[in-house]
C-alpha cells in the first residue's frame, strides 16, 4: 500500500463528528465514506434503507431511518444536507437551534477539494462514467487519487469501500463529479476540470438552456489560474463557455482540429477502438470494453485530465482499455432462459438514445424491451416529446408511474406516464403503461423470448425489477441452451 503523501494534511477529519441528512443519496454517501476514511465519525439519516446505507454501516457509520431531531448526535460539529432535503427538515431545525453549522452537499464537497488538487467533471451527461474513468486511470498509474463519484464503481472500490463510489487516497488529487443542479458546482474551485456537454435539463430549476449555459460558464471561470479546463469542441456555444475562463483551455472531439481528438474509429459489436491524438502527435491507441460511441468522448476527456495530472501515456491507454464501468451504466445483471437483463441509470432523452444504440450494437437482440421509469414530473413534462423520440428505438416500451422527487403537487398533476405512452404510440411504436412492478414482472415472464434483451432504465427505483425478474425467468421460461446464469458480468458506461 502506498504511503501517504507528506504534502497532504494528516487526517483532517480524524475524530470529528459529521452528521449527514439524506445520507443515502449517491453523492452524499460518497462524502460520508470519504470522511470515514479520513478518520471522522459519521452519523446520518435517510427516509429508507438502501444498499448505500448498508454499506456505510459496515464502514462504521451510525445510520437512522426517517428524520427526527433526536438523530443529530451530541457533539456534532457540522450537519451536511442533500439538496433534496427541504429546509424545514427536523434535523436541520435541531442543528440550527443548537448553533451547529449546516452546509449543503456541494459546499462541503468544496471544502474537501481544498485539501487536494481538485479535478472536477461537469456536463449534462456522462459525469459518473468520466469521473470513474479518471479516478481509475490515475489509480492504475500509481497516483492513488481520492475520489467522490455519484455511482458505485466495483473496480475502484471493491476492497477499500465495499463497492461504493469514494476513496481517500494517499495521492495529491481529488476527482469529483460537478453537478449543475442548484448551481452546486459553483461551490467548487478545482485546479482542473472538464465540461462534457451542455443540454436542457433540471428545467424545474433553470429557466432555459441559455441560463444553463450561463451557469456552466460560471463553473468554467472557477477553475484555478494556471490550471486546465477541458471542453467539448463540438458545442456550438463553446466560446460562451470559455470566455471567462482563467485556466488554460483545451478542446476534445472526434476528428476535427481539437487539441485532443479520436481518429480511426473501429467498432466491434458496439465497443470502439481508436487512436488518440494530441495536436498533430499520436498519444496512444485505446480499445474500450464499454459499448457506445459516446464513451469515446468520455475517454478523451479523461485522457486530457489524466495527462494534466501527470499520468504517463502508456498507463493511461492501458487503464482505459481495462475500465469496466460503473454500476447501473449498461450493467448486465445476468441471463436466464436466453434473455439478457441490463440495468441503466439513463433518465434524459440524449442518454436514453445513446444507451439504446449501444445496446443494440453490443447484443444485436432479437427484440429490445425497455422498462423506462420517468424520473421527476417536471423533467417528463418539459422533455416529453424528446423522451418519446428516444424510446422508439426499442421494440417494446413499458412505462410505470413517474418517480416522484422534488416537484410540487401541481407539477405532479400536470403529466402522467400515460402521456408519455401516448406520445410513443403516436410515433408508431409499441408502448404501454403498467402501474405496478409486480404486474410488469408477470407480463414480462409471459412475453419475453430467447434472444431478447430487456433493459430496466431510469434514475428512480426501477432497478429493483432486475434481480427478481431474473429469478422469475429462470422459473417461468424453459432454457434454450445449457449455460450458467451470469450475474457478475458488467458492461458499464
Amino acid at each position: 500500500m502506498a504511503e501517504r503523501n507528506p504534502s497532504l494534511p494528516t487526517k483532517p477529519y480524524a475524530g470529528r463528528k459529521i452528521h449527514f441528512v439524506g445520507i443515502g443519496g449517491c453523492g452524499m454517501c460518497g462524502l460520508a465514506e470519504f470522511v470515514l476514511m479520513e478518520g471522522g465519525q459519521v452519523s446520518g439519516s435517510d427516509r429508507k434503507e438502501s444498499a448505500a446505507t448498508d454499506r456505510l454501516r459496515r464502514l462504521g457509520a451510525h445510520i437512522h431511518v426517517g428524520h427526527d431531531r433526536a438523530h443529530v448526535p451530541a457533539g456534532a460539529e457540522r450537519v451536511v444536507s442533500s439538496a433534496a432535503v427541504p429546509p424545514d427538515n427536523p434535523e436541520l431545525a435541531e442543528a440550527r437551534s443548537r448553533g451547529i453549522p449546516v452546509e449543503k452537499y456541494a459546499r462541503f464537497l468544496g471544502r474537501l477539494m481544498e485539501l487536494r488538487r481538485g479535478i472536477a467533471v461537469a456536463g449534462t451527461h456522462g459525469k459518473s462514467t468520466t469521473t470513474a474513468m479518471t479516478g481509475f486511470v490515475l489509480r492504475e498509474a500509481g497516483l492513488d487519487p481520492s475520489f467522490v463519484i455519484g455511482a458505485d464503481v466495483p473496480q475502484l472500490c471493491a476492497a477499500s469501500c465495499g463497492g461504493g463510489g469514494s476513496h481517500a487516497g494517499t495521492g495529491p488529487h481529488l476527482v469529483v463529479e460537478a453537478c449543475e443542479y442548484d448551481r452546486s458546482f459553483l461551490n467548487l474551485a478545482p485546479q482542473a476540470a472538464c465540461i462534457l456537454n451542455v443540454e436542457e435539463d433540471h428545467l424545474d430549476y433553470y429557466r432555459d438552456l441559455a441560463e444553463i449555459r450561463e451557469a456552466f460558464a460560471g463553473f468554467a471561470s472557477r477553475v484555478s489560474p494556471g490550471g486546465r479546463l477541458v471542453v467539448t469542441g463540438t458545442d456550438l456555444a463553446f466560446s460562451q463557455l470559455t470566455e471567462s475562463a482563467r485556466a488554460a483551455v483545451e478542446t476534445f472531439g472526434i476528428g476535427g482540429q481539437w487539441n485532443w481528438r479520436a481518429e480511426n474509429l473501429e467498432a466491434d459489436r458496439g465497443r470502439f477502438a481508436f487512436d488518440v491524438y494530441r495536436g498533430r502527435d499520436i498519444y496512444g491507441s485505446v480499445r474500450l470494453k464499454i459499448p457506445g460511441q459516446h464513451h469515446v468522448l468520455n475517454a478523451l476527456a479523461a485522457v486530457a485530465l489524466c495527462h494534466w495530472a501527470g499520468a504517463p501515456a502508456p498507463a493511461v491507454v492501458q487503464a482505459l482499455g481495462a475500465f469496466e464501468g460503473a454500476r447501473r451504466r449498461t450493467e448486465v445483471l445476468g441471463e436466464a432462459a436466453g434473455v439478457t437483463v441490463v440495468d441503466d441509470y439513463a433518465h434524459h432523452p440524449t442518454e436514453i438514445l445513446a444507451t439504446l444504440r449501444a445496446v443494440r450494437q453490443r447484443f444485436e437482440p432479437k427484440r429490445l424491451w425497455v422498462v423506462f421509469q420517468p424520473h421527476q414530473h417536471s423533467r417528463t413534462r418539459f422533455l416529453l416529446k424528446d423522451f418519446a423520440r428516444a424510446l422508439v428505438l426499442a421494440d417494446k416500451v413499458i412505462v410505470p408511474d413517474i418517480y416522484f422527487v422534488r416537484d410540487s403537487e401541481l407539477e405532479r398533476q400536470a403529466v402522467r406516464s400515460q402521456d408519455l405512452v401516448g406520445e410513443i404510440q403516436g410515433l408508431g411504436a409499441d408502448a404501454l403503461y403498467m402501474e405496478s412492478f409486480d404486474s410488469i414482472r408477470r407480463y414480462l415472464v409471459e412475453s419475453l423470448a430467447a434472444g431478447d434483451v430487456l433493459m430496466v432504465m431510469g434514475a428512480g427505483d426501477v432497478w429493483r425489477l432486475g434481480a427478481p425478474l431474473l429469478a422469475d425467468l429462470e422459473r417461468g421460461l424453459a432454457p434454450t441452451r445449457r449455460e450458467p446464469t451470469r450475474r457478475a458480468n458488467r458492461e458499464g458506461t
